[in-house]
């Protein structure tokens, strides 16, 4: 289940919210990304 966050006023909005209408359901705002894990870089030898 994917968890995806409002542009507008970043709440955080689970996948099954947004069955039917892609729009968040605090502030109305149809823009949405989804939070990235922390990317862990490596050093080459």
């Amino acid at each position: 289940m994917a968890t995806y966050k409002c542009f507008k006023c970043s709440k955080a909005i689970k996948d099954a919210n947004l069955d039917k209408r892609f729009v968040c359901p605090k502030c109305g705002s149809k823009i949405f990304y989804k939070p990235r894990e922390a990317v862990k870089k490596i050093k080459a030898i």
